[in-house]
């Protein structure tokens, strides 16, 4: 099948992207790498939209601090988070993360805000920003607002962006001395979507633990994150599986998922202190 398309409109910059959206009358989609959207109009999951291609406007890209914060602009591509030395230095769980994403024609096209946005509950990104504790940054016709990542992600394919809304860029807490990170996960090839994965990150403060590929959305385990912080790795774990409700598919049953989720967490943890898993 070949896409079907209602329009195509490049936007100069955020604020005629905005206008294009209006004009489109809800029927507006964002394009940006285009590699999960072109690949649902192929196959006719998504018709007649307006595209609005916002991938010309420099100022949503690029990754700079701010503050205490990383800001990482949404048309970053994967392979440019991969190999940026400030998000190696402060986020390393997303370069982490860049090494089980796809392949590289994907990596290379695929934007981390259009990863978000998408919010698929298989994709490594979203669960890697809600375990760091990241923000999302919007704009709209009613101006800027800020979203949590805590509260971003709503189901399946479905997050905070409201209709006419743009994502602009993510800030994470720059790493302090001694954080650690871990994202593992399993897969049956490289470069397929996880049957199940973990992100890991440890703070002076505790650890922040979500969970990928078990549900309709990233799961932040709060739970198992309890018993980590208490020093309980064995309650850890089975709070980690009791606290989620994977679906069952042609890939894995949900039992099975469960299973992988409590195997994968000792194995974070042994590369969470330097050991071999």
């Amino acid at each position: 099948m070949k896409a079907l398309a209602g329009g195509y409109a490049r936007a100069r910059d955020v604020a005629h992207a905005l206008d294009l959206l209006a004009e489109a009358d809800g029927m507006g989609r964002v394009l940006a790498g285009g590699q999960s959207l072109i690949a649902a109009m192929n196959m006719r999951l998504s018709t007649g939209d307006m595209l609005v291609d916002i991938s010309r406007i420099e100022a949503l890209r690029g990754v700079t601090t701010e503050g205490d914060s990383l800001r990482i602009g949404a048309l970053t591509r994967h392979a440019e988070i991969g190999t940026d030395p400030l998000v190696a230095r402060h986020a390393p769980l997303l370069v982490q993360a860049v090494h089980h994403i796809a392949h590289a024609a994907i990596r290379n096209r695929g934007t981390i805000g259009g990863s978000l946005a998408h919010a698929d509950p298989a994709a490594e990104f979203p669960a890697c920003v809600l375990a760091l504790g990241g923000t999302m940054h919007l704009q709209g016709p009613d101006g800027a607002r800020s979203v949590a990542a805590d509260d971003f992600f709503v189901d399946i394919f479905e997050t905070a962006i409201a209709p006419g809304e743009i994502l602009t860029a993510i800030t994470l807490p720059l790493a302090e001395a001694g954080e650690r990170h871990v994202l593992i996960e399993t897969a049956r090839r490289s470069g397929d979507y996880a049957l199940a994965g973990l992100c890991l990150v440890k703070r002076a403060a505790g650890h922040r633990l979500s969970a990928f590929s078990v549900g309709p959305r990233p799961v932040l385990a709060v739970a198992a994150m309890s018993r980590l912080d208490a020093g309980d790795h064995a309650g850890a774990v089975q709070a980690l599986r009791d606290e989620l409700d994977p679906p069952s598919d042609t890939q894995a049953s949900a039992a099975y998922r469960r299973h992988l989720a409590g195997v994968l967490l000792p194995r974070a943890l042994h590369q969470l202190e330097g050991e071999t898993a």
